[in-house]
């Protein structure tokens, strides 16, 4: 288990909250703002700015908030001059929800593309509603050329148990995603590749070199990249809009709403459908090895 600790302002304690909402506990130790149960993390935010993340994704989780890393990536954001370039950018949705898949998603946005983006409300989707990423992935859809790869839940629940970590499958997925993307704009070439970071590039790499086709030239990886450029932005909204209308399909199949997130209302789902359809049937739902499934089976017991 690992335990880190960060002292941040308290604007990131709320983009934190914002961040985190699909998370967050009803049940807060004094001085506290905010707890978010995360499968493999669990984050308890302070009014003193004191940020505790503890478990085995803390380090990686306390990365993402580090708010001298997130300077240092800014400044380096404005050297390399990203934002106003023509990028390939890349993001992920549903890797922390235990219903649902996870989406990956690389877009291609031209440098003369970035003003009609911002006018139509592209950003970090951490601070879109999901009404509003609904309404903004319909139109960008048709402005760039995107590749969208769904994992479903029962290919998932195979890999995992095959021993393939869930950064192996968002690795494999990232690579795939910006291979078919190239192939669709081509002969056109980006400027670069940016990647929303979420492992060691040189872990990255070791995942991915079974595959036919693996593109090295030009990738950047950065944590919150979204920030970096309107690329990783669009991804991220388009790979949200593609898991909201899989969470809908799949609370159809259920017979009622699925909840998104891995809180205490996931595993009250996930004992009505055990009742209703059996323990196999939560191989289409969910992520099985996530622990929701056995507080699933303690509340029907």
């Amino acid at each position: 288990m690992s335990n880190q600790v960060l002292h941040v302002s308290s604007e990131t304690i709320e983009e934190m909250e914002r961040f985190y909402k699909d998370y967050l506990s009803s049940k807060l130790p004094p001085g506290s703002v905010f707890v978010a149960k995360l499968p493999q993390c669990v984050i308890t935010a302070y009014r003193s700015g004191k940020v505790l993340f503890q478990g085995a994704l803390g380090d990686k989780e306390a990365k993402r908030w580090d708010e001298t890393i997130t300077k240092e990536r800014t400044d380096a954001s404005a050297t390399d001059a990203f934002y106003h370039r023509s990028f390939i950018g890349s993001d992920e949705v549903g890797t922390g929800d235990y219903f649902g898949p996870i989406t990956v998603v690389a877009s291609y946005v031209k440098k003369e593309q970035i003003p009609i983006l911002q006018q139509i409300g592209v950003k970090d989707s951490k601070h879109l509603t999901d009404d509003h990423i609904v309404q903004i992935a319909k139109k960008l859809i048709s402005i760039v050329p995107y590749s969208l790869l769904i994992l479903s839940n029962e290919k998932y629940n195979t890999l995992q148990q095959r021993g393939y970590p869930q950064t192996k499958m968002k690795a494999i997925l990232h690579n795939q995603a910006i291979v078919h993307l190239l192939k669709k704009i081509a002969p056109e070439q980006p400027e670069g590749i940016l990647i929303d970071q979420f492992i060691d590039q040189d872990k990255y790499y070791s995942y991915v070199k079974g595959q036919k086709e693996v593109v090295t030239t030009n990738v950047h990886f950065r944590m919150k990249a979204e920030q970096l450029h309107l690329s990783v932005a669009a991804s991220s909204i388009i790979a949200r809009y593609a898991f909201l209308k899989e969470m809908h399909r799949l609370s159809e199949k259920a017979g009622f709403s699925l909840p998104k997130g891995a809180g205490k209302q996931v595993d009250e789902a996930a004992a009505r459908l055990l009742r209703e359809q059996g323990e196999e049937a939560l191989r289409m739902y969910c992520k099985l090895h996530f622990a929701n499934t056995e507080k699933a089976k303690r509340l029907v017991k």
